[in-house]
C-alpha cells in the first residue's frame, strides 16, 4: 500500500479568471491572488482518484463526538479519544471509497425494487409492519432515506464480495444449530413493551426565560404526568418529535432492541407508568409503557433461515475486511493532515 502524508493542503473556490467550477489544490502558505481567502472545505485523503474532505470525516464522525462529549472526561482525555476516532472514522471512509470504486468498475447497480424488497425481508423476519419500522427508525434517529442508502450500500458489498471472492461462502446445517443452541436469549420467550415517549431537544430555548430550559419543561411536565396527565396528550401538545401527533407513540420493543439507557428506564416500569426523564443523543425523554406482551420462544424450524442470513451476513462482512485490507495494498493513498 502507498501512503502518502500531506500536511495543510486546501481546497478554494476559484472565483475569478474565468474558469468558473474547478477547484485547485493549494499549498498552505501560498494563495493565488485571483483566489479567495476563504477556506472552505479541506481534502484529508486521497484514495486513488477519489477524495475524502474534511466536511465528509467531519459529518461522519459528529454522532460519536456528542457522545463522548457526554461522557464527562478531562480535557485531555477527551481530546484523546477524539483524536483516536478521528483516525478510525477516516481508516473506514477511505475503505468505503476503495469498495466503492470496485463496485463501479464492476458494473454492480441495485435499482430501487431491490431495495423495496429487501426491506420487505427485514419487516418479515422482524414482524415488523410498515408502521412498526418506521417507528423503530425514528427512535434509533435514522431516516427511511438513509436507511435506504444503507440497505442499497450492503446489497452491493455484498454482490462485490460474490464477484471478487473466489471461495464460496457456504452456511451449512451445523452451524445454524449451533447458533441456535449458542443464543437461547434470542428465540426464548420475551416481552415486548408498547412504548410512547415525550421528546425535547437538549439545551436552552432562547425565547424563553432563562429559568425555563427545556429540562426545566420537562420536570413541568413529568409533574403534571404524575398529577394525573393524559400521556398521550401530554405528547401531543409538549413533544418536539415527528410522533407528538401520534401521542407520542413508538410502538412494540423487546429490551434488547433499546439503548442501554433507555432499556433501563424502560425495564421496571409496568402498564400505565411512566420513567423519570433522561438525557439521550435525541434530546430530554420521558418514556411511557403502555401495555406488555409476552411473545412465545421460536422453533429451530421457525428461524433457521434467518439465522442462515445472519451467519451469510457475517462471513460476508469478514471476507470483505480481508479483501479490502488486500486492496488497501495495491492502493495509492494519501493523508492529508
Amino acid at each position: 500500500m502507498k501512503i502518502k502524508i500531506f500536511r495543510c493542503v486546501f481546497m478554494k473556490k476559484l472565483c475569478v479568471c474565468g474558469l468558473s467550477g474547478i477547484t485547485l489544490i493549494l499549498c498552505a502558505g501560498f494563495v493565488h491572488p485571483c483566489f479567495s481567502a476563504e477556506v472552505v472545505d479541506r481534502i484529508v485523503a486521497i484514495v486513488n482518484d477519489d477524495i475524502i474532505r474534511l466536511t465528509d470525516l467531519n459529518n461522519a464522525l459528529a454522532p460519536v463526538e456528542d457522545q463522548i462529549r457526554k461522557k464527562g472526561f478531562s480535557a485531555d482525555m477527551q481530546q484523546a479519544e477524539i483524536y483516536r476516532l478521528r483516525q478510525e472514522m477516516l481508516n473506514s471512509l477511505i475503505d468505503d471509497k476503495l469498495a466503492d470504486q470496485e463496485i463501479k468498475t464492476a458494473g454492480i447497480f441495485v435499482d430501487e425494487q431491490e431495495i423495496d424488497k429487501a426491506i420487505e425481508q427485514v419487516k418479515s423476519a422482524n414482524y415488523y409492519s410498515d408502521e412498526d419500522l418506521r417507528s423503530a427508525l425514528t427512535a434509533s434517529g435514522i431516516s427511511m432515506s438513509d436507511y435506504r442508502k444503507e440497505i442499497k450500500k450492503q446489497m452491493q458489498r455484498n454482490q462485490l464480495v460474490n464477484l471478487k471472492i473466489k471461495s464460496k461462502i457456504i452456511i451449512t446445517d451445523s452451524d445454524v444449530l449451533k447458533y441456535y443452541n449458542d443464543h437461547p436469549e434470542s428465540y426464548a420467550p420475551q416481552k415486548k413493551y408498547m412504548i410512547r415517549n415525550i421528546v425535547m431537544p437538549l439545551g436552552f430555548d432562547i425565547e424563553a426565560p432563562s429559568t425555563q430550559s427545556n429540562f426545566g419543561k420537562m420536570e413541568s411536565i413529568h409533574q403534571q404526568l404524575s398529577d394525573g396527565a393524559s400521556f398521550e396528550k401530554m405528547a401531543m401538545e409538549y413533544s418536539e418529535a415527528v410522533n407528538a401527533s401520534d401521542g407520542g407513540k413508538l410502538g412494540f420493543f423487546a429490551l434488547d432492541e433499546l439503548a442501554e439507557n433507555i432499556k433501563s428506564a424502560v425495564s421496571p416500569l409496568e402498564p400505565g407508568s411512566f420513567s423519570s426523564i433522561i438525557e439521550t443523543d435525541q434530546g430530554f425523554q420521558i418514556f411511557f409503557v403502555e401495555d406488555i406482551q409476552e411473545s412465545g420462544g421460536k422453533e429451530l424450524s421457525e428461524v433457521a433461515d434467518e439465522i442462515r442470513q445472519k451467519l451469510y451476513e457475517d462471513a460476508v462482512n469478514k471476507k470483505f475486511q480481508s479483501w479490502i485490507e488486500t486492496l488497501r495494498k495495491d492502493a495509492d493513498i494519501k493523508i492529508i493532515q
